[in-house]
């Protein structure tokens, strides 16, 4: 029996290109994997009747598990391919986005901005601005979040479709229907819960399954210093091993970028306005049970999200090491055979697993995938019901509207966005690497969002105009930008203060370029415009918000010495791979 599901495989899914097959074993592997998902979302089915139960999974969840998924929710598919391809475009360079572009953000997270989400008690992001600055900026940023959202989740479907049809031959339509549509089932059933429940199991899988490259890869190479001999010798005009003595000049480096694009668009804009503003990872945090586990899991996501690149850079750098040649996905059009910077970590798994191991790293890829986009589904369904659904309900129906109601509503949303985050996945076919497209969507959404947000929670003087005319400055400053280098290509020495820069830095400068629009508009028009009084203020605003003090809790279950910790250890890394 099991010879003959292998054989009924093959025939209707595998096709000549195709790298490698499955055997009855990695089938079934993925089998069990699909039944264990769809079996959580029934099982919790029974524990999701209220709307914080769909929403929030009823803020019950421990650090540690709030934590997990708060890094899990990060760590789909787009994650494992986009960033491999990047390592092999831009070398070790590409690890910044994992400890400058993440650990202080996250720490920061955790220590000063959640005791204000918690205190006040939102569902969402929007939720936070609506309270402190009114229903404009909450809508503006519940709609673009909305749409950021169902782009990303395409960008999760179209990794995955590239993992099947270079490693097995899977028709790209079948697989990502497939997955979706589990996805839905799954979150449809247990809300935020089964998302959380699923995204801890696709943790531990994806970390298991993934390993399979750098161990082998290390091996075959001769450990780092071999791995680093052969890169030398593949691509000996460009140093693609070292994390910050290069980036002096713009010429001296894969990327293109100066140290300061880095230090200031990516450490100082474009990661804080992801880890702290970007609703889809802020949302698993606020499941949290108490205060206290809300400030540690995001501070328990910074240590597990230092090692990813382990498992996520590594094979990036391994590629170079071992198959020279990749080209963007543009030219991999053109040339006949030809594979793309995308298609590196498939091609890597493909070389190094065999039978049973191939399944579950193909297993790991596809629990990736689920991740990545049930984080964006279950996101999307809440600011959709919460953000944009409820103010028009009840202008038009005058009545608040039952839980049970906002909950079938989400369950709804939730449908609505898989189907159009499908619709979306083939336009991320128009860019050279997955990341630079996730990182243009980034600069245009999520950095200004951040100035709107940090500004409303500790500046007392920023009023509710001045909200929704920052954000709208930054978001519009930042796509004008992105349309005049597309128009005009010379206007790259301006936006990114160079002619020499790549998709990347300048995504990185015009995230700091909208950021800072953002924030002289919002700071302008509250100078012209009334603030709120302070009473309206309390559990919203640095000054105006009693914290909860610490000091029954032992020295080291503090959120602080753990922060300091994690830190150290950052710190360290940088300094090794310099």
């Amino acid at each position: 029996m099991p010879g003959n599901f292998h054989t009924h495989l093959v025939l209707l899914f595998a096709s000549s290109s195709s790298i490698m097959s499955l055997g009855w074993v990695d089938s079934l592997l993925i089998i069990i994997y699909f039944l264990s998902v769809l079996g959580i979302g029934y099982y919790l089915l029974r524990f999701t009747k209220t709307g914080d139960d769909f929403f929030m999974a009823g803020r019950e969840m421990t650090a540690w598990i709030a934590g997990l998924s708060f890094v899990a929710a990060n760590l789909g598919s787009l994650e494992l391919m986009g960033w491999a391809a990047s390592a092999y475009q831009y070398g070790i360079l590409a690890t910044h986005w994992y400890w400058i572009g993440a650990i202080p953000a996250m720490l920061f997270l955790g220590i000063v901005m959640m005791p204000f989400y918690y205190i006040c008690k939102t569902h969402s992001v929007p939720g936070y601005l609506k309270l402190r600055y009114g229903e404009g900026a909450s809508q503006l940023s519940a709609v673009s979040f909305g749409f950021m959202t169902v782009f990303m989740s395409g960008i999760n479907m179209y990794s995955m479709a590239i993992v099947m049809k270079v490693v097995l031959g899977w028709d790209i339509n079948f697989s990502i229907w497939v997955s979706s549509l589990t996805v839905m089932v799954y979150v449809v059933l247990g809300g935020l819960l089964s998302a959380i429940f699923n995204e801890v199991l696709q943790f531990m899988l994806i970390w298991l399954g993934a390993l399979i490259v750098p161990i082998v890869g290390m091996i075959e190479t001769g450990g780092w210093s071999g791995m680093v001999a052969r890169i030398h010798q593949n691509f000996p005009a460009g140093d693609y091993t070292h994390l910050w003595s290069t980036m002096g000049s713009f010429q001296d480096n894969p990327m293109g970028i100066h140290w300061t694009g880095i230090v200031f668009g990516l450490g100082m804009i474009i990661s804080f306005a992801y880890w702290t503003t970007d609703f889809l990872v802020v949302q698993r945090v606020l499941s949290a049970r108490d205060l206290r586990s809300a400030k540690l899991a995001p501070i328990i996501g910074a240590g597990f999200k230092m090692f990813v690149p382990l498992i996520v850079i590594l094979p990036g750098l391994l590629g170079l090491a071992v198959l020279p040649g990749l080209v963007g996905e543009n030219e991999a059009k053109l040339i006949p055979g030809a594979h793309s910077y995308n298609e590196v970590l498939p091609l890597m798994l493909a070389r190094y697993a065999g039978p049973g191991l191939l399944g579950l790293g193909v297993t790991a890829l596809i629990a990736g995938f689920m991740s990545g986009m049930a984080g964006n589904v279950s996101a999307f369904a809440t600011v959709w019901t919460y953000d944009i659904y409820k103010p028009i309900h009840l202008k038009l129906a005058k009545s608040e509207g039952t839980d049970a109601h906002y909950v079938k509503i989400g369950r709804w949303c939730t449908v609505i966005g898989v189907f159009v985050s499908i619709g979306t996945a083939y336009l991320v076919q128009q860019f050279a690497s997955i990341m630079d497209y996730v990182q243009a969507l980034f600069s245009f959404f999520i950095a200004p969002l951040f100035g709107t947000v940090i500004l409303g929670m500790l500046w007392k003087r920023a009023t509710k105009a001045a909200g929704f005319w920052g954000l709208f400055a930054g978001i519009g400053s930042s796509i004008a930008m992105w349309a005049w280098v597309k128009l005009d290509h010379s206007a790259l020495k301006y936006i990114a203060l160079s002619p020499y820069a790549k998709d990347m830095a300048e995504n990185m400068y015009r995230g700091l370029w909208s950021w800072m629009i953002c924030v002289i508009v919002t700071v302008v028009v509250s100078y012209m415009t009334k603030p709120k009084p302070e009473s309206e203020l309390v559990g919203l605003v640095r000054g105006c918000t009693e914290i909860p003090s610490e000091g029954d809790i032992p020295f080291y279950k503090r959120p602080i010495v753990w922060a300091t910790v994690i830190f150290i250890v950052f710190v360290a890394l940088n300094i090794i791979f310099w």
